[in-house]
């Protein structure tokens, strides 16, 4: 991801963004954390914290923006709707914030309901 400026050129790699991302949905309330589906059993694995970005797709966007793909665990009992409207916000508010990128989708796949 590339920001042009009148100073010059600002280079933003693709897991900067997704670390923020993973960092900024993992806070949500209600997220157990970011998971990532097994190719072997097919299966939904949670990520420890240094494995986030995993869990996150980043997709630079033709007009310059970026899309975000978030795949999380839940905690049981928890109105998921509420839960993903809150990561969205998050997400986007945070990498707007902290980058300057343009969000222009962010995408969250429940992969799994953790319970404790």
């Amino acid at each position: 991801m590339t920001i042009h400026t009148s100073l010059g050129y600002i280079e933003i790699a693709p897991d900067v963004i997704a670390d923020i991302a993973g960092h900024a949905a993992s806070a949500c309330f209600g997220v157990k954390g970011m998971t990532v589906r097994s190719v072997s059993d097919g299966l939904a694995h949670l990520l420890r914290r240094e494995n986030r970005r995993r869990g996150v797709k980043v997709t630079e966007a033709a007009d310059g923006g970026v899309t975000i793909d978030l795949h999380i665990a839940v905690e049981h009992g928890i109105n998921i709707a509420s839960v993903c409207r809150s990561i969205i916000g998050e997400v986007r508010y945070y990498v707007e914030h902290l980058t300057g990128v343009d969000v222009k989708n962010v995408d969250v796949y429940v992969e799994s309901i953790k319970a404790d």
